[in-house]
């Protein structure tokens, strides 16, 4: 089963390949993000609003989001009980 999390304006993502999820403030984050746009493996899930979480991927691929990266982790965490219980 596939489980899916929302990442803000109705994106969403596959929860099961997330590696991590981090703010985007760190200079070694801010390279991150260059590389993937580089490659062509970025994904800029914005809407033209401030990047406020960076979701990495085991693809390698990177997600921009504009939700705190708490509201996704928590986001993570309620998905994860739901599917425990169902």
């Amino acid at each position: 089963m596939i489980k899916l999390i929302n990442i803000g304006f109705g994106n969403i993502a596959s929860a099961h390949r997330i590696i991590s999820i981090v703010s985007p403030e760190s200079q070694p984050i801010k390279r991150l993000i260059k590389v993937a746009r580089d490659q062509n493996k970025l994904v800029d899930a914005t809407y033209g609003r401030r990047t406020r979480a960076v979701i990495v991927m085991d693809s390698d691929h990177v997600i921009l989001s504009s939700v705190q990266p708490e509201t996704v982790s928590q986001r993570l965490i309620q998905n994860d009980d739901i599917a425990d219980e169902g």
